[in-house]
């Protein structure tokens, strides 16, 4: 117990060696145009959801603050990363670990909650279109956006401290670009990942449960749809729930991809393919995705750039 002690105050840092020494410059090349990508993209939709007149209903409000989260989400991961393969160096400290930790738990549990409200804002806007404006005023979306953004911030801390609970024994070598769970429990102590295993589950009955809501209210949607007989009406309404659809699924696809590599006992490249899907795939592709689909978006970015 006293050397498992004693190789846990000794860890001042880790080592991230996510990809072969060989491929730093074209992964590092690679995850700068991704990265590049992905903030002009996520900012353009801050830009124009902020400025244009036309692009100030709760959905653009939510849509808002998804693009921060997905800026703040890959920026967390991707600049460390780029960083570390242009100096050659593949060290970040034990506290960067910890804040990585908690930034992407953190950032990860936010946008989750927030797609779930924007699922409710779809919920009333056409169920209950009567109702809209009172269930959805301006405080009501600000309260559900403060509390999307707490949730997050609760899930990080606790993912975070579970995780760094334990004795980590062996080689303090991550075999990922960045500080990870899956990764790091790997490096823990016999016996000492029972705990944040437990947060793990939790956390994913809790996602399940949330997400068969979303189920449920979508069926009620695609239902009052199939109801309408305009067929421009239902195509209509239709597109404006593809977008949040199409997000929904990546966000928790490339998760559970991420966390299926957690049963894989010893480091590999698909680990390492697993981790760039959910980290880099969500925030660089939503702005495509709710840019391409949604026709309100695209007369605002005609309108900006002529």
């Amino acid at each position: 117990m006293m050397d498992t002690i004693t190789n846990t105050t000794e860890y001042m840092e880790f080592l991230l060696m996510g990809y072969p020494d060989e491929l730093q410059t074209l992964c590092a090349t690679l995850f700068f145009l991704i990265y590049l990508g992905a903030l002009v993209g996520n900012f353009l939709i801050i830009t124009i959801t902020t400025i244009d007149q036309h692009l100030q209903s709760p959905m653009y409000f939510f849509l808002k603050n998804l693009s921060l989260i997905d800026i703040c989400y890959i920026s967390v991961t991707v600049p460390k990363s780029i960083m570390n393969s242009v100096t050659n160096t593949h060290s970040i400290s034990f506290l960067g670990c910890v804040l990585q930790v908690f930034c992407v738990i953190f950032l990860a549990g936010t946008e989750f909650a927030l797609l779930l409200v924007m699922s409710y804002d779809r919920y009333a806007a056409i169920c209950l279109p009567l109702h809209y404006e009172a269930i959805m005023n301006k405080d009501a979306c600000v309260q559900m956006v403060a509390v999307a953004w707490l949730s997050g911030c609760i899930y990080g801390s606790v993912h975070a401290t579970g995780t760094f609970s334990v004795h980590f024994c062996g080689p303090n070598v991550v075999y990922q670009f960045f500080c990870d769970i899956p990764s790091l429990l790997r490096l823990a102590c016999f016996g000492d990942q029972i705990l944040e295993y437990v947060f793990i589950i939790t956390s994913c009955c809790f996602t399940f449960l949330c997400f068969i809501l979303m189920i449920i209210s979508y069926v009620h949607i695609f239902t009052i749809i199939l109801r309408m007989p305009s067929i421009q009406g239902r195509f209509k309404i239709f597109s404006t729930c593809i977008p949040h659809l199409t997000v929904v699924t990546l966000f928790l696809s490339s998760a559970f991809v991420a966390y299926l590599g957690s049963a894989v006992k010893s480091p590999s490249s698909l680990n390492l393919f697993m981790s760039v899907f959910y980290s880099l795939l969500p925030p660089s592709l939503n702005p495509v995705i709710y840019s391409f689909r949604n026709s309100d978006v695209k007369v605002a970015l005609h309108n900006i750039f002529g």
